[in-house]
């Protein structure tokens, strides 16, 4: 693997990250590191978390409302994307080791990764249709 030079804003980024559970978007990024590296630029923003992604460090959720949104939670687990609000939480589920045993039987092949990302309306939404 090649060295990755130090950033310092990279490091920002991993850790603006690692400070939310928003699973936030490159802008969100931007929007919130330019005022401590008022040179940062949105392209910037973009290649640091594709590098960080590349490293393992965080991964893509996948594109909501149209805008790619970031985890550096790591550890498998799967998502809940809600259709109305955009909103996106980490689920715990049991039988991931079950599942990927499964699935590598299943398959015949060896299982390195697995997204799960559960649709559907967040307490949040459901709770103000009840309200209307």
């Amino acid at each position: 693997m090649a060295m990755v030079r130090r950033s310092v804003k990279r490091e920002a980024m991993l850790a603006l990250l690692r400070s939310t559970h928003s699973h936030p978007g490159a802008e969100w990024v931007y929007d919130r590191l330019r005022p401590d590296f008022p040179d940062l630029s949105l392209g910037t923003v973009y290649r640091n978390l594709r590098q960080l992604e590349g490293e393992g460090l965080i991964v893509s959720v996948g594109v909501v409302d149209g805008v790619e949104r970031f985890d550096a939670n790591t550890a498998p687990h799967a998502h809940f994307v809600c259709t109305r609000c955009g909103a996106v939480t980490d689920l715990e589920l049991p039988g991931g080791p079950e599942l990927r045993r499964e699935a590598e039987a299943a398959s015949g092949g060896r299982i390195s990764g697995c997204e799960v990302r559960f649709t559907g309306l967040c307490r949040g939404c459901l709770d103000r249709d009840m309200q209307t």
